[in-house]
């Protein structure tokens, strides 16, 4: 089961979990497990094709952002890592490890969907330790043209992300919400990642989307969409929150902040979470609880946390 909110102990997976796939931009199959990890491990992957190499999912081993967020550590890299971020930040789990035999994690149907499927057959286990949160005390902006990002201090872990793209079926969306478990998974874990019809030569060119498919990406045409029905009307809103909340898992430990992206991407979130990260002056470490997302009573009936545990 999942927790129903970030709370003062931390956590890991009660058992293991797999899934296979194609990487969306290398094209290269690989498999990817969920393994419990001890207090204070973090989320950590570990490439088991090169001796179980450990990549920490944190913001110094970002490598390159341009269509999705890599990391690389001593050379080693791993790509398109947000989605699957995304669905293990925002469930409050602290401590996973993530084996990985190839150099990307699988895009399965190009949202976190799989990855929360995969999450409630891990079920959650609550650890002896306190959980530690990373408080935002100051704000800090990145801007660059017409696109920003901005974090500021609050008691919850909040995003508020905008996108603005001159197409018939998107335009201007909005998404904001207070991060949690219920929230992710009602709003944003069914939102697929997207791309325009004519951009799709130019991106393989650059040796891109070689994994890309109708089954994998919402594919946008001049007017339309090429392979919809789109699961919510502001898809394409929600996917690019999913996304920012995984990159904004680098920051290593939950956040107490208020995070506002107006047509961000990954570049602007990972520069975000470097700065943040670079000057402690922004932010002090606390065991203090966050407060838990709006609730679903409904939802809630269905959930309860396992026992505390060693």
């Amino acid at each position: 089961m999942l927790p129903l909110s970030w709370g003062m102990f931390q956590t890991s997976i009660t058992r293991e979990a797999s899934a296979e796939g194609v990487g969306l931009h290398t094209g290269v199959y690989g498999h990817v497990r969920l393994v419990p990890a001890p207090a204070e491990t973090g989320i950590v992957f570990r490439r088991v094709d090169l001796d179980n190499f450990h990549i920490e999912a944190q913001g110094q081993n970002v490598a390159r952002v341009s269509y999705a967020t890599s990391l690389m550590k001593q050379g080693v890299l791993l790509s398109t890592t947000e989605h699957l971020l995304a669905a293990i930040y925002s469930c409050g789990i602290d401590n996973v490890f993530i084996d990985i035999d190839s150099i990307e994690v699988p895009i399965l149907d190009g949202s976190a969907e799989p990855f929360m499927q995969m999450l409630e057959h891990c079920g959650i286990r609550k650890l002896r330790r306190k959980r530690r949160y990373l408080k935002v005390l100051k704000p800090l902006e990145v801007v660059e043209g017409d696109r920003r990002i901005g974090i500021y201090p609050a008691d919850e872990f909040r995003v508020r992300c905008y996108v603005d793209f001159p197409h018939p079926l998107v335009g201007q969306q909005e998404v904001e919400m207070v991060v949690g478990p219920e929230t992710f998974r009602h709003l944003l874990a069914r939102a697929r990642t997207f791309c325009f019809e004519r951009d799709i030569e130019p991106l393989k060119a650059m040796g891109l989307i070689r994994g890309g498919s109708l089954d994998n990406a919402i594919v946008l045409t001049s007017d339309g969409v090429m392979n919809g029905p789109l699961r919510f009307p502001d898809e394409f809103g929600r996917h690019k929150a999913l996304d920012l909340i995984g990159d904004l898992a680098l920051a290593g430990l939950p956040l107490l902040a208020r995070v506002e992206a107006h047509k961000a991407g990954h570049a602007l979130h990972t520069q975000l979470v470097s700065r943040l990260l670079a000057d402690p002056s922004l932010w002090t470490i606390t065991t203090e609880e966050a407060s838990p997302p709006e609730r679903d009573e409904s939802y809630l009936a269905a959930l309860s946390p396992a026992p505390a545990t060693d």
